[in-house]
């Protein structure tokens, strides 16, 4: 593809997207945060315009696509759709799927792929543990091989789409009475209507309309066909899915920054005070000018990383980049969030406008996929000091 030919489909996926956001997902956000839950007819509408299938193999339903078309996605979607929560459901087969399309057999990714990637099931990721947080390596729960399959047991929580996923990749303990450690790790893809399987809702600040569920897996027994790559391979397996949705949550920021931008910069134009527009207000024009700067710098690096893993140039301070583009990023929408409430007044604090349901999600994204302070540990690691 051409410059000028990824030039052309990035603007035709930026306007479908934002015209799909626009009609299907802005107007009825603060309808389904009431709701604490938005329709599975969603993923239908979404599939139908490949969006869910952006960047998976055609042979299993999906279009091909790099990493500059996704990030133009996963921006427009943010921006224009203006919910943390329906995106975080709605798109949580990118963080649940990749390990199946990866390390699944033939016969697995075949009847798992096609039907997620068409809207017709949900698929999630479970890693997190109770007391466990962000040390991927003292996951806890136990699968043991009995002859043609596994036995669950344990728990996982902060579950995205954990209330209705339909096919759940879960990071488990394997070996000999569990061995110790990231060479323990495996991963198994459960199937969602497993018997031994509960779940329970969360409560949260933000995200209302997202299913975030805690799991308990009492002696589920899932096919050995299920297990994803090599027993006790997990742990690089669940590190590189990590890269993937790090990228995925800094582009998801920049895009709810704009958002706030936006709003703000609207109301500014037609709110008054002592007499004057906002926007006449030399403290409002600055708040909006450092708003712009933040978006612009966070949208250069985007792309610079984006143009860098399309070119297949991920050495060896790849996790370091992403981890610190992440922290750019969600420091961004937190600047974003605040000073667009700020602008907004007392308006800002009402439920309904945009830049009050993103000023209550802006901690998950600085939490979620590893927290700032395991981002910079990381960086630092890769960056020798």
């Amino acid at each position: 593809m051409t410059d000028a030919e990824l030039r052309e489909a990035r603007t035709a996926l930026a306007d479908l997207v934002e015209r799909f956001a626009h009609r299907e997902i802005a107007p009825h956000v603060t309808e389904w945060d009431a709701a604490g839950e938005f329709p599975r007819a969603l993923y239908r509408r979404a599939a139908e315009l490949g969006l869910l299938g952006l960047g998976y193999p055609e042979e299993f339903g999906g279009t091909p696509a790099s990493y500059a078309l996704r990030l133009v996605m996963w921006r427009a979607l943010c921006r224009f759709g203006t919910s943390g929560g329906v995106l975080a459901s709605l798109l949580s087969h990118n963080i649940g799927l990749p390990p199946v399309v990866a390390l699944g057999s033939d016969a697995v990714k075949r009847e798992v792929v096609p039907p997620v990637l068409a809207g017709e099931q949900i698929a999630a990721l479970a890693i997190t543990e109770p007391g466990g947080g962000s040390d991927v390596a003292a996951v806890r729960t136990m699968a043991r091989r009995e002859g043609d399959e596994y036995v669950v047991d344990g728990e996982k929580i902060f579950i995205t789409s954990g209330m209705r996923a339909d096919w759940i990749t879960v990071a488990v303990r394997t070996g000999d009475a569990g061995t110790k450690g990231a060479g323990g790790l495996s991963l198994i893809l459960v199937p969602g209507d497993s018997r031994g399987l509960s779940r329970t809702r969360l409560d949260k600040m933000g995200w209302l309309c997202s299913d975030t569920a805690q799991l308990r897996f009492d002696g589920v027994r899932v096919p050995a066909r299920y297990r994803l790559g090599d027993e006790g391979a997990g742990f690089k397996a669940i590190m590189g899915n990590f890269n993937g949705e790090r990228f995925g949550i800094a582009a998801g920021a920049l895009g709810f920054a704009e958002a706030c931008y936006d709003e703000a910069l609207a109301w500014a134009r037609q709110r008054k005070t002592f007499g004057q527009l906002l926007t006449e207000h030399q403290v409002i024009r600055h708040k909006l000018v450092d708003m712009q700067q933040h978006i612009r710098a966070t949208a250069a690096w985007l792309e610079q990383l984006a143009a860098r893993a399309d070119a297949g140039d991920v050495g060896a301070d790849w996790v370091g980049e992403v981890a610190t583009l992440k922290n750019q990023a969600t420091q961004t929408l937190q600047f974003c969030a605040d000073a667009g409430v700020q602008i907004l007044g007392g308006m800002g604090f009402m439920r309904g406008t945009v830049c009050e349901r993103i000023y209550r999600e802006v901690k998950v994204l600085t939490i979620g996929g590893g927290t700032e302070e395991i981002m910079k540990e990381l960086a630092a690691r890769q960056w020798g000091f």
